[in-house]
């Protein structure tokens, strides 16, 4: 029978291309981890919640050309979100699996036990091994042609993560001689600020260097056109964006799609992919954005905001002209609800352009949340240009009046021009509706007086 009449779809999804795992021992989730095309497949591993032991039914899957879902008999239960072409032998490494170009799978029995959440290229030998990150905060090494592994760290000795905190590492990559990985440890201890257990972190072989104390999860780069790398995170004020260009990072702010995902357990899992040729589309905090991987004058700018939606996205790709999105459907992990059955989770197909029509971009977040303010210090700049209408919220601390100067880069380029300055009385409360039509690339504030402020946006 034709394809066409062969499938039944409903918006996209494909109902007979899901999958599920068993409801003994323990129901646990079924997400879809880390998708990939090759050897004329589209390959990808699902997942339980806390590693082997804790489900069935989960493991490595495939669809063919004629969307034909097989299971591979090398399949094992575990937790894994981590894909990596290695370019040297070309291989596909997925979960603890590889795949050579003609489609042969072999394990590697040695991390299979691991939550693997990331592979790296190597730095001293990378023609011939890698590094796997596992969301507990073990950094491997495995030589791609014995199979053999060892461990290299424990990141939370490294990272001085605090006592009692909860890892769960996420992205790593590999750029500009460095190693650099990501956790995005996240719970009502970090959003009271009396802890700081989420990591952005680079080794250069010899040490570890803490870039950032707030949750990260993914990190990209790009080997040409600049070659710039992409950290994207998160913290009570906002979503972050870090890019690293020129051997610096320079760090960016961006609105929150929903409170929903303020917890390291619920993000899972925000991506950055190439999904046309040298067109790249980013996941962050419940918006999906277009994201420009060229640096001109030492800077990437044009980032837009394309939907906010409400789907869980461990992983999305391209496929036989196809957009492609992982799922994260509800699963009872455990029986934490008792309104969950079977755990499962399907396939989203479409074109790129479709999520234009998902829903319009709007969101919010600051610039400052109570934060201790220098003055005329400029704040990280804030993402405007792609949402429709503009509010801003100021507050302070101070015992007299506070300017504050709100500044807007309309370019993208760094080329700031005042556009207010807003007088705040003491114990008093601000907002200014941006006009009609109003947008700039970025925004930032200075105040004149040392305080505490606010000064938090919503984008409707």
């Amino acid at each position: 029978m034709p394809i066409s009449q062969s499938l039944f779809h409903i918006s996209g999804v494909i109902p007979n291309l899901s999958v599920r795992a068993g409801h003994l021992p323990v129901r646990t989730e079924s997400g879809i981890g880390a998708l990939m095309p090759w050897a004329d497949r589209l390959w990808f591993v699902s997942y339980v919640s806390s590693g082997p032991g804790s489900g069935v039914g989960t493991g490595l899957f495939s669809i063919d050309e004629n969307f034909t879902l097989e299971k591979h008999p090398e399949s094992v239960v575990g937790t894994y979100a981590n894909r990596m072409i290695h370019s040297p032998s070309c291989q596909l490494i997925i979960g603890p699996y590889v795949i050579d170009s003609k489609g042969k799978v072999r394990t590697i029995r040695s991390i299979q036990e691991h939550r693997l959440t990331a592979t790296m290229e190597h730095l001293e030998d990378p023609e011939n091994k890698v590094y796997f990150l596992t969301m507990e905060g073990l950094l491997l090494e495995v030589d791609l042609n014995t199979f053999a592994s060892k461990v290299l760290f424990d990141l939370n000795k490294e990272l001085d993560l605090p006592k009692g905190s909860y890892p769960h590492y996420k992205g790593g990559y590999t750029a500009h001689s460095r190693v650099i990985v990501a956790n995005n440890t996240y719970e009502e201890t970090e959003f009271l600020r009396k802890r700081a257990s989420g990591r952005l972190a680079e080794w250069d072989g010899d040490e570890w260097k803490i870039i950032e104390k707030d949750p990260f999860m993914e990190i990209v780069g790009r080997k040409n056109l600049g070659e710039p790398v992409f950290a994207i995170g998160w913290d009570k004020v906002s979503a972050i964006l870090e890019v690293f260009i020129n051997n610096k990072w320079i760090k960016y702010r961006l609105p929150q799609g929903s409170h929903a995902l303020d917890h390291s357990w619920l993000t899972e899992w925000w991506r950055i992919r190439e999904v046309e040729t040298e067109r790249y589309l980013m996941d962050c905090h419940g918006i999906f954005y277009e994201l420009p991987i060229i640096v001109y004058n030492e800077r990437c700018w044009g980032i837009r905001p394309i939907c906010t939606h409400l789907r869980i996205i461990p992983d999305f790709c391209s496929w036989q002209g196809l957009l492609v999105l992982a799922g994260n459907q509800v699963t009872p992990i455990r029986d934490a609800t008792l309104f969950a059955g079977q755990p499962q989770s399907g396939l989203w197909f479409g074109k790129t352009d479709d999520l234009w029509s998902w829903g319009k971009p709007k969101g919010w977040g600051g610039l400052w949340w109570d934060d201790p303010v220098t003055p005329d210090i400029p704040s990280v700049p804030f993402l405007m240009t792609g949402f429709d209408k503009k509010v801003v919220h100021i507050c302070h601390n101070s015992d007299k009046t506070v300017e504050f100067m709100a500044e807007v880069d309309f370019l993208g380029d760094g080329t700031w021009k005042t556009y207010e300055i807003f007088s705040v009385p003491k114990d008093k409360y601000f907002h200014y509706e941006f006009p009609e039509g109003f947008s700039a690339h970025w925004i930032r504030f200075k105040a004149d007086t040392q305080c505490n402020a606010t000064v938090y946006l919503h984008y409707t």
